[in-house]
């Protein structure tokens, strides 16, 4: 069983900076992807930032992040790291971690608990 475990929520106000981890454990072989996704109230799941793994890789970002927010992998821990500057309260919502990963021979995909950001003053 593979479990997604994030940190770093909080409160900060507009112009702040967080930074959200999450980190991946259990039978694990390899990545095909590690991401962020938010879901703000009354709005459906939205992809931030993810990083595709293997030859070609490539990082993503949401139009609304690009500049801002920044990811980034620890591949020797599993884990994957949104470091969020300029914080608007539009980036209000609950933050959640993916992973498209092989777990043993199978291909599958994993969801965080979430974790809340708000930005308020």
């Amino acid at each position: 069983q593979v479990q997604l475990v994030e940190s770093g929520g909080g409160l900060v106000q507009p112009g702040g900076s967080l930074r959200l981890s999450c980190t991946a454990s259990g039978s694990i072989f390899s990545f095909y992807a590690m991401g962020w996704y938010r879901q703000a109230p009354g709005k459906q799941r939205e992809l931030v930032a993810n990083t595709i793994s293997g030859k070609g890789g490539s990082t993503n970002y949401a139009d609304s992040v690009k500049g801002r927010f920044t990811i980034s992998r620890d591949n020797a821990m599993n884990n994957v790291y949104l470091q969020m500057n300029s914080l608007k309260p539009e980036d209000t919502a609950v933050y959640f971690c993916n992973a498209d990963l092989r777990a043993g021979v199978r291909r599958e995909n994993y969801w965080g608990q979430g974790t809340q950001v708000t930005v308020s003053s």
